[in-house]
């Protein structure tokens, strides 16, 4: 963050897009719920997939890039105990750091309406869970707070606060509405590593360059649709269009060539060639 603030993060829901994330320029990346979600199955989310089933993929995705990786870990899905299993699982795999938000389960996107937080004390104690699970200091830990909707602003940044307290090392701050807002919880954890993410297509925070969220003070930008939304009118596109029985037009794809470079084709031809 130091070096590259804003950073920007983008959402990887399976090992090839992890895999561009690094070969455009990115110098992380996370891996967040509602693209795996639906990814995984075709479903939203609404908290249908839990810790077995998400960090199965989550492992195969870090494979493909040795970059940083912010890793979703929903409410660390249980109490302390699980919360701890989690920390331990997602930093023995490589992950860099973990978020756990604050929500009651069933819990769903954080820019989905309807929305219910947890006593502020169950979430400082899973923070403090956390802290304590991880064996290396270096493995950050964000706490996120999805309070702005069902108890308001002020309540969101009492929780942050509470939130870094506990020893969390960073505080992303889900939902906020409004450039005000945005400006009221920079004011607030100046400092402090901050995020917040920026659902594009439809989320609760307005679009602004990643610059502009510098200035106000956030230093880590989440972007869990913007390449998933892309990707899914691209397939889409695809499909109709072998449907009608269309060929292909060059400029909406990648040759071959391109994606043997992409896949490292000429890496594991060579092993073949030298043991072979």
């Amino acid at each position: 963050m130091k070096a590259h603030a804003p950073l920007v993060l983008p959402s990887a829901h399976d090992a090839l897009t992890a895999r561009i994330i690094e070969r455009v320029g990115f110098k992380a990346y996370q891996t967040g719920g509602f693209s795996l979600a639906a990814a995984m199955h075709a479903v939203p989310d609404v908290d249908l997939e839990h810790f077995g089933e998400k960090s199965d993929v989550v492992r195969k995705i870090l494979t493909a890039s040795p970059l940083p990786v912010l890793v979703d870990g929903d409410d660390g899905y249980g109490d302390a105990k699980n919360v701890t299993r989690t920390v331990h699982e997602y930093e023995a795999m490589g992950a860099s750091a973990l978020f756990i938000e604050d929500q009651v389960a069933p819990k769903k996107c954080g820019h989905m309406s309807g929305k219910q937080v947890v006593e502020r004390k169950d979430m400082v104690d899973k923070i403090k869970a956390a802290c304590a699970a991880r064996t290396s200091p270096d493995f950050f830990i964000v706490a996120r707070t999805d309070a702005i909707e069902p108890e308001g602003l002020n309540e969101a940044l009492r929780r942050g606060q509470a939130y870094l307290k506990a020893g969390a090392d960073g505080i992303y701050v889900e939902g906020p509405r409004t450039k005000r807002e945005l400006k009221e919880i920079g004011t607030s954890f100046k400092g402090v590593p901050l995020a917040t993410s920026i659902l594009e297509g439809g989320g609760k925070t307005p679009w602004m360059p990643p610059e502009e969220f510098h200035s106000l003070g956030f230093t880590m930008l989440l972007y869990p649709t913007s390449i998933l939304f892309r990707a899914t009118k691209a397939i889409e596109d695809a499909a109709q269009d072998l449907l009608r029985g269309h060929r292909m037009q060059q400029q909406q794809a990648v040759n071959l060539k391109q994606f043997e470079e992409i896949v490292e084709l000429s890496y594991w031809a060579k092993i073949e060639k030298q043991f072979s």
